[in-house]
């Protein structure tokens, strides 16, 4: 079981940045892929990006490609999302979670953090 939290959330301006956090901790927690996932109100849990165990692999989904970057520090057991030109639309709470393999299929993942609020204001 790995535990995550996740932090770096807040409010921002339409063209704004900022930089989650993904801290992990527990047994082989660099071991884990880590994926971010968004949820709007009234919305479904959707994927952001993802990256492998040892950062061979990442992913970003197309509608953020370009704007946000998945990184990993596994020396600080934390998993970043860079998030740059942010739009309105990108207001959900964010979510990170752990998984053997990365992918952005919510119900994959077991170990989840509590979430950050993300708020873009137009």
């Amino acid at each position: 079981q790995v535990q995550l939290v996740e932090s770096g959330g807040g409010l921002v301006q339409s063209g704004g940045s900022l930089r989650l956090s993904c801290a992990a901790s527990g047994a082989a927690a660099d071991y884990y892929a880590i994926g971010w996932f968004r949820q709007a109100p009234g919305k479904e849990r959707e994927g952001v990006s993802c990256i492998s165990g040892r950062s061979e692999r990442t992913y970003v989904e197309d509608s953020v490609k370009g704007r946000f970057t998945i990184s990993r520090d596994s020396a600080q057991n934390t998993v970043y999302l860079q998030m740059n030109s942010l739009k309105p639309e990108d207001t959900a709470i964010y979510y990170c979670a752990a998984d053997y393999d990365c992918n952005i299929v919510p119900n994959d993942y077991v170990d989840w953090g509590q979430g950050t609020q993300v708020t873009v204001s137009s």
